[in-house]
């Protein structure tokens, strides 16, 4: 497959006269004018062409864009923390992550996936969400998503707290009708209420239940673990339908397997991916606000987001990283890999 990869690359890269990021760079801030098939595509810059301290800081040094017209994928930052319950700082985590991403590169050469060879990818910049009142913060991201799916573009975005799931799947399902849904987290976020308010971000999909944004036959919950004051989260993700399957479950195990039979649930049918970082071992990634032991390890985490290649995919989160808990960078580090995982299992994506 390396082989393939190597050659693959060789001849795009002959075929475009190398990376070219600042054939990119023109672009920013408006839109182009021709479709995604037309225009040339763009392409994280090389370390060898352009240093990693340069430009801008955005999402794999890829072209800022206002507009998501022309693109078929883009990452999307929601900077909002204030429906968190435990430690804040989630909003600063689209911007570490965007920083941490300067390491990531064009290919995957573990899984043969060339996401730039096929798509037209941009960051489009952040939500400009209200951090004073959190109902209007989720007005303000439903408008902006469902601008992003009308306009044919698959948006990974960078969290965040998990409350903002709840307005993209909104934005999701008025596109495509209730969407199939595998969600990665430490907890069901299935709860009904705390201190008398039904949105925060452990309720985000019981509010997407009550207003029919899931396809409930098909909804996985991978990793839950930690102490409860009640079952009722879990007692309610199972009467709705949803598989659940523990941490424990997963302990010293391959996933590929667990991830076998989620695709035949899933089907063909347009399925949602959400990754709350608290997934993950705090060894692994300790920059988060709800942290609980023996959680999944990164390579499990690959094993996940690769087990979704050939599904339809049609957006994808990254949520819960809290920087100011994480002063080396590595939580963050974890996620912007697992972005990019994500845009390479994408639809349309070259796979050689």
């Amino acid at each position: 497959m390396l082989r393939r990869l190597a050659s693959r690359c060789a001849r795009s890269l002959g075929a475009r006269g190398g990376a070219r990021p600042a054939a990119g760079l023109r672009h920013l801030g408006r839109s182009p004018r021709r479709r995604a098939s037309d225009a040339p595509r763009n392409q994280p810059p090389s370390s060898e062409v352009v240093a990693r301290p340069v430009g801008v800081c955005s999402m794999m040094r890829l072209p800022l864009q206002a507009s998501p017209q022309g693109l078929d994928a883009a990452f999307v930052g929601v900077p909002l923390d204030i429906g968190t319950s435990n430690r804040p700082g989630a909003r600063f985590g689209p911007r570490r992550i965007r920083e941490e991403s300067v390491m990531l590169r064009t290919t995957n050469p573990s899984t043969g996936a060339l996401p730039f060879q096929t798509l037209s990818v941009a960051d489009l910049g952040d939500v400009n969400v209200n951090l004073y009142n959190l109902q209007d913060s989720c007005r303000l991201i439903r408008e902006a998503y469902q601008k992003i799916v009308a306009a044919g573009c698959i948006p990974l975005t960078l969290g965040g707290d998990h409350t903002i799931t709840y307005p993209i799947l909104q934005a999701m399902a008025k596109k495509h009708g209730p969407v199939g849904l595998l969600h990665v987290d430490a907890h069901t976020d299935t709860a009904d209420k705390a201190l008398g308010e039904k949105v925060y971000h452990g309720t985000p999909f019981r509010r997407c239940v009550d207003e029919g944004l899931l396809d409930c036959k098909r909804v996985v919950q991978i990793g839950i673990r930690g102490s409860a004051m009640t079952l009722d989260p879990y007692r309610y993700s199972w009467s709705q339908g949803f598989r659940l399957v523990l941490a424990e479950d997963c302990w010293m195990k391959s996933l590929v397997p667990l991830m076998g039979e989620v695709r035949q649930q899933m089907g063909g049918k347009p399925m949602y991916i959400s990754f709350d970082i608290d997934g993950l071992d705090p060894a692994y990634a300790p920059g988060t606000g709800t942290p609980e032991i023996a959680g999944l390890t990164p390579s499990q985490a690959l094993e996940i987001i690769r087990g979704c290649q050939g599904l339809n995919v049609v957006g994808c989160d990254l949520v819960e990283v809290s920087p100011p808990y994480d002063p080396s960078g590595n939580t963050a580090l974890l996620a912007a890999n697992l972005l990019f995982e994500m845009l390479c299992v994408l639809p349309k994506v070259t796979v050689v």
